[in-house]
């Protein structure tokens, strides 16, 4: 069920990211609202899940994947461009990810 969480908290932090990029320095109400709802339920669960993993693994897995898909929200809902230095970066951290959840013992308290 942690996994689950982790996995909720991340896509609610892209949520609230990219809210706030639509809130043009935060001067549009709604899209504010959104971010602080997105970041306020990313944090609640991953309180969640902190209890069951520890902390540096959790913010690593949720961090990094964070960048990833928030990099790729950049790319289809923003028009945003990534240059091969971006892919190879994101890359090195999808790449990071996957070995600690595959193989380190720190994953779990």
């Amino acid at each position: 069920m942690h996994y689950l969480y982790l996995a909720l908290a991340i896509v609610s932090e892209v949520i609230g990211t990219s809210a706030m990029n639509m809130s043009q320095g935060m001067t549009k109400p709604l899209p504010v609202a959104v971010m602080i709802l997105g970041y306020g339920t990313s944090f609640y669960l991953l309180s969640l899940v902190l209890q069951h993993m520890s902390v540096g693994v959790v913010y690593a897995m949720w961090s990094g994947l964070g960048i990833v898909l928030i990099a790729l929200v950049g790319v289809v809902l923003f028009k945003q461009s990534l240059d091969l230095a971006a892919v190879v970066g994101i890359l090195l951290i999808v790449a990071g990810v996957v070995t600690m959840s595959l193989f380190s013992d720190s994953v779990r308290h």
